[in-house]
């Protein structure tokens, strides 16, 4: 990022533009203060992310803008994958290494087999008692706000799923590891319980999130590239985007004839000869174009759950 602000620019006038940027947020900056960028360069309308990145992560942040916000939620829902740095022996408040020590421990190294089994035993549902440095709120206030005042308080175990968890590169002291898991999973919690299963104390060293649901760590787009598109104009800043159907690529897709496609943006459910048998699917009518999210029904029928587009005119 190139460090500028969008406090005090000049204000521009807003465009309609729709897709999703797979943005690279760079290590320092806020996931919002990477939104609020986007938003501005592209002169957006409307705009939001798809789940905060701490500062010290960097990595995928998948930025919804116009209709594409519509999305957001079910990636906001998506299992993540992540590469984390622990490291042993030293816990801070924040359990990364942007906070305060608070804890060492003369166990700073550990064995590949000791790690080995840790990570079999957090591997598959687990429960997590969130961090108080998060965005969670607690009587109206966000916990890392307490948690700046010096005040903690009692927190809910949440369960979480930890679909895989393995050594990348050991290293006794600070092994790179890979994480694949649920949505409202905190990494830097899981490295704190890994650190205990050893016998030990531990934080987050460094984090790169490496997917969002069907959002590989390919063709990612850093700020640079978005500064540099923004010089050269609307076409090149569009050319970035990703359409917003590619978030729900994992999901069945049903392709509707025009009269169907007619009933559907009235918001009424369609019979559908090949239809999923249950859950969420992309829809799209007769000229291949995106219509919207829906949902599958027991008798076969699709109802529309989140539509893209306006009403179609009436068929003739």
């Amino acid at each position: 990022m190139t460090g500028r602000k969008t406090e005090g620019l000049p204000k521009r006038q807003r465009r309609s533009v729709d897709g999703v940027l797979l943005l690279d947020k760079p290590v320092g900056v806020t996931s919002n203060g990477a939104l609020q960028r986007v938003k501005w360069l592209f002169r957006a309308r409307k705009a939001g992310h798809t789940g905060s990145l701490d500062p010290l992560a960097s990595g995928m942040l998948p930025i919804c803008l116009g209709q594409a916000t519509k999305v957001s939620a079910y990636l906001l829902d998506a299992d993540k994958s992540y590469r984390v740095t622990a490291r042993f022996g030293i816990r801070t408040d924040t359990a990364d290494a942007d906070g305060t020590v608070i804890e060492e421990s003369d166990i700073n190294t550990i064995a590949r087999t000791a790690l080995e089994t840790a990570l079999i035993r957090l591997t598959g549902k687990i429960e997590q008692v969130p961090p108080m440095y998060s965005a969670l709120k607690k009587d109206g206030k966000r916990l890392y706000e307490l948690a700046r005042q010096g005040i903690e308080v009692e927190r809910e175990a949440r369960p979480v799923t930890i679909h895989r968890l393995t050594i990348e590169r050991f290293d006794p002291q600070a092994p790179v590891l890979r994480v694949e898991c649920s949505k409202g999973t905190y990494v830097r919690t899981l490295v704190e319980d890994l650190a205990a299963e050893l016998g030990t104390c531990g934080h987050v060293a460094a984090l790169r999130r490496l997917s969002v649901g069907p959002f590989v760590n390919t063709g990612l787009v850093t700020m640079e590239q978005v500064e540099a598109a923004a010089a050269a104009g609307d076409d090149a800043l569009d050319a970035l985007l990703v359409p917003a159907d590619s978030a729900l690529s994992n999901w069945p897709a049903v392709d509707l004839n025009r009269e169907q496609a007619w009933y559907v943006c009235q918001g009424n459910p369609v019979q559908v000869g090949r239809s999923p048998r249950a859950g969420f699917c992309r829809i799209y009518d007769d000229r291949a174009r995106f219509l919207g999210v829906g949902e599958a029904l027991l008798d076969g029928r699709i109802a529309p759950k989140r539509l893209f587009v306006a009403s179609e005119p009436a068929v003739g």
